[in-house]
């Protein structure tokens, strides 16, 4: 519902906008031109292919891969990694919500196609330093209905505060793009005769294609948050030029009170960086850290090439009235080349040739090392090992050693995923309201079609205690990243691990507290759950005893003729059947001694 009256967002509050936006813009020209800059230099780097082809040995430049490696190696660390969320309660009554969320997070995640926004985001962490993405309810999803949307985010159309390391600590926080004229009227009529200058234009990539601004607009979204009633509400602009499009600011709720965007009140924006630096949201990448070992690489490399060429291909000095024939000499089919005159030792002399020194080589060596120990990205990180180490654990130790800095930079974006998954539950408490169908994966692999709204996450009462009311309690949760995806190599050892488990009697009931011992001292994946099985599993083995001695029991009291039948068939022991050649008699009473005796002692073979 739209207030009544004078609007708290009209012209002059957009031009307000528009100047604070100009502000934050000017603030953050380092970024944008670090940014610009090392795209720049991951493009020209892979094509640069009119450089190599320039005619003549002077125009030649050699572009080797080094740190184009560096990055790629990187990104398959992460997508190796690719995260998977596991939502955790903190009060015992949402386990379920807990459990159901667990399940229908990683669909809604592969409707928005994350696994490729993942990836888009790492590249852009890795070379410019900041990966960014933004959570929003799209309202035209769904057919209508809405859902929520996820998407990554180009640096250069998001502007924060000056100084702020929090983007959440930023007063406003803007978000800018392009977009049709044509279909901009469309959609807003208002718009009509005022798309000619927009008053904002925000910092592009060189493109390889040539993108014409004609007709196109800038639209922006300004995200800003106040204080109202004792509340933090978060507020949406999105405007062009002078001209108003949708404010939340303007709009009520049912009760007349201000509602905001989103009630968790936090921007939907989540940075990742990669290297971070005080004072900005945004880090540095691997370009920035490795341009400069990269550019003495290939000055040398370049060196190198031309003493080669130099050295293959013989040059002479010929004196201006020497009496050699050029034509002759140059022609290599030519076995004699004819002279004028007498063939002085001055008239033809060959350019002295010296080749370049090891000393050269090794210095290359070195830098092509400090890049790669620089970056991380060793021999061992990458599969390869030193001749002298050949034994699969001492490998597995190497490279679980020199991939330190690619697991740290993967915990960093686990953290911001954290935060990506947190909005997205706080979007389903807000927004759920109407079921929707989600097919999940129940257990033991089954398939389950499930209906899920947010009746369960909405605050709820939680009585009277003493005669005084406690209020509404809203179903908060943590979040917990694992990997979805592991190497090839993990699962090996994961795989190899469980059949040493087995063929140690480690998942042998009767040796569960010897196993659960032993594995309180160690430390891999799934360990919890494997000693929450072994321990259920070793309870369950001796309430059987016990209830098979009670058993054993009352048959030698009751039935003493079946007692030994019994006992033999718990223990596996057939050897506690009567000695033929005895009186039936005798036989009976040893059986029913041996029964007895079996039933004072353990149902087990050995003895418990």
């Amino acid at each position: 519902m739209e207030k009544a009256g004078k609007l708290p967002v009209d012209e002059g509050r957009l031009r307000e906008f528009t100047g604070i936006l100009q502000k934050y813009k000017a603030g953050k020209a380092s970024v944008e031109r670090r940014t610009v800059a090392a795209e720049n230099w991951w493009k020209l780097r892979n094509t640069a292919e009119a450089r190599r082809t320039s005619e003549g040995l002077g125009g030649f430049q050699a572009v080797s891969g080094w740190l184009h490696n560096v990055i790629v190696s990187k990104h398959a660390d992460a997508m190796d990694a690719f995260p998977e969320p596991t939502v955790l309660p903190r009060e015992p009554d949402d386990r379920q919500e807990a459990r159901i969320l667990s399940k229908i997070l990683p669909v809604i995640l592969e409707q928005n196609g994350f696994e490729k926004t993942y990836s888009e985001a790492m590249w852009q962490k890795l070379k410019t330093g900041t990966g960014a993405y933004k959570v929003f309810w799209d309202p035209d999803k769904a057919g209508g209905l809405g859902d929520i949307a996820i998407e990554r985010v180009d640096l250069l159309n998001v502007f924060w505060e000056p100084g702020k390391s929090d983007i959440q600590d930023s007063r406003c926080l803007f978000h800018t793009r392009l977009e049709d004229n044509d279909r901009l009227e469309e959609e807003y009529p208002q718009l009509k005769g005022k798309l000619k200058n927009s008053g904002f234009a925000a910092t592009r990539f060189l493109y390889d294609d040539a993108m014409p601004l004609d007709g196109k607009s800038t639209v922006i979204e300004v995200y800003y948050k106040k204080n109202e009633g004792g509340r933090q509400i978060l507020h949406y602009c999105r405007y062009v030029g002078d001209t108003l499009l949708y404010a939340s600011e303007n709009q009520t709720g049912a009760d007349g009170e201000a509602v905001g965007i989103y009630e968790h009140g936090r921007y939907p924006f989540v940075f990742d960086s990669l290297f971070p630096v005080e004072g900005s949201p945004c880090g540095y990448g691997y370009i920035d850290l490795c341009r400069n070992s990269q550019t003495q690489i290939d000055l040398m490399q370049t060196a190198f090439l031309k003493n080669t060429m130099v050295g293959a291909t013989p040059r002479y000095f010929q004196r201006s009235d020497g009496a050699v024939n050029e034509e002759e000499f140059l022609d290599l089919k030519n076995p004699i080349v004819h002279v004028s005159g007498n063939l002085g030792e001055d008239s033809l002399r060959m350019v002295e040739y010296r080749p370049l020194s090891g000393n050269y080589l090794n210095m290359r060596t070195s830098i092509i090392n400090e890049l790669r120990e620089t970056s991380g990205n060793t021999e061992t990180s990458v599969g390869l090992a030193n001749a002298g180490v050949t034994a699969a654990s001492a490998i597995a130790a190497l490279q679980e050693a020199s991939g330190k800095g690619s697991r740290d930079a993967t915990r960093a974006s686990y953290r911001a995923y954290s935060e990506i998954v947190t909005l997205c539950i706080e979007l389903i408490r807000q927004f759920y309201e109407l079921p929707r169908q989600f097919r999940i994966t129940g257990r033991l692999g089954t398939e389950e079609f499930v209906a899920y709204d947010n009746a369960m996450l909405r605050p709820r009462e939680q009585g009277a205690l003493g005669g005084v009311e406690l209020g509404l309690r809203q179903p908060v949760f943590d979040i917990r990243v694992i990997p979805q995806k592991s190497s090839a190599y993990s699962r090996l050892t994961q795989n190899e691990l469980a059949l040493q488990f087995y063929q140690l009697g480690f998942f042998a009931p009767q040796q569960s507290d010897q196993a659960l011992a032993c594995m309180s001292m160690m430390e891999f994946e799934g360990r919890d759950e494997l000693m929450q099985k072994l321990a259920m599993n070793g309870t369950m083995q001796r309430r059987l005893a016990l209830y098979q001695q009670y058993a054993l029991a009352m048959t030698a009291k009751y039935e003493p003729e079946n007692a030994p039948a019994m006992l033999a068939g718990i223990t596996g022991d057939a050897s506690l059947a009567a000695p033929r050649g005895k009186k039936p008699e005798t036989r009976r009473a040893d059986r029913v001694e041996r029964a007895r005796a079996g039933a004072a002692g353990s149902a087990l073979p050995g003895g418990a």
